[in-house]
């Protein structure tokens, strides 16, 4: 090849400038993205979606579209080929309708597309409740009896070489009818070795919690993060247009054991479309410091 090169200078340019072009979009590509963000435009063209997360600069997708042994209507092993064909990486995926009697063939379809972390994002096998009337969210059972069913499923990860999370909302940080604090809770009578935690900052906040006072108490227990800004009425907004402290929680991303972090906004307003915000949050990442 350099024989070749030294022959044709044009060539030897033209090759230059695809290796710079290369290497640029390579360094511009970096951060994940939940794809919940964008569900609706995965629902009606999943491939044109995935395409236009990748040209917004993202590199690593959390899924949150399994159904029937499928994500997003596609066999596990056509989904993986289908993000490597955009340069996607599948980093976590949640897996709601997880159950104990479902979970090994759910576990085997998460291994097969390749994802690294099994993502528990509510309390699992009809424990979650959500109130219309009021708009908030809760569960069932006790904090005990689910943390006994995440040691089950982490066991189960565990062994078959994946790694499962718990995903918090606003709820878990309440005080339930027993005085418990469903979090620190389930931080306490879980194995580490098996279970550890995904931890929504923009619940956190809406909660009244301190992410770092999380960190420093439960070193090393929070491996992903969904990064999600809040604006002024307290409602979802694209990173580094509201009102968290992304910079203050991103310096201790080492004591909480943050390996990876999804940008998520479960609502868009004010007629943004999620595609649009997903730009918006992208650009915010490199100012705050995420790479």
């Amino acid at each position: 090849m350099f024989h070749i090169l030294i022959k044709s200078p044009l060539k030897f340019t033209v090759s230059l400038f695809f290796f710079g072009t290369v290497l640029l979009s390579a360094q511009e590509h970096f951060g994940g993205l939940a794809l919940y963000t964008v569900r609706d435009d995965m629902e009606s063209n999943n491939k044109a979606t995935l395409q236009a997360v990748a040209d917004a600069g993202y590199q690593n997708i959390e899924a949150a579209g399994y159904q029937d042994g499928k994500f997003y209507g596609m066999a596990p092993a056509a989904f993986k080929k289908q993000l490597k064909e955009l340069g996607l990486k599948p980093i976590s995926t949640h897996q709601g309708s997880v159950t104990l009697e479902n979970a090994d063939a759910m576990i085997a379809d998460v291994k097969a597309a390749g994802f690294k972390y099994f993502v528990i994002p509510v309390p699992p096998m009809g424990l979650f409740k959500y109130d219309n009337a009021s708009q908030t969210m809760g569960m069932t059972g006790g904090a005990a009896n689910l943390a006994n069913i995440l040691n089950t499923l982490g066991a189960k990860c565990k062994k078959a070489g994946l790694k499962l999370l718990y995903h918090n909302h606003d709820f878990e940080l309440k005080k339930d009818a027993d005085g418990i604090v469903t979090l620190d809770y389930l931080l306490e009578h879980t194995d580490p070795s098996e279970v550890n935690f995904q931890m929504d900052l923009y619940w956190m906040t809406k909660a009244g919690a301190d992410p770092v006072a999380y960190f420093e108490k439960y070193p090393g227990r929070f491996k992903i993060w969904h990064v999600k800004d809040m604006d002024n009425q307290g409602r979802f907004a694209p990173v580094g247009t509201g009102t968290i402290d992304f910079a203050k929680i991103l310096a201790q991303k080492k004591v909480s054991g943050m390996k990876y972090y999804m940008v998520e906004q479960d609502r868009t307003f004010d007629n943004l479309k999620p595609l649009e915000a997903i730009k918006i949050s992208h650009a915010a990442l490199k100012k705050i410091g995420f790479n």
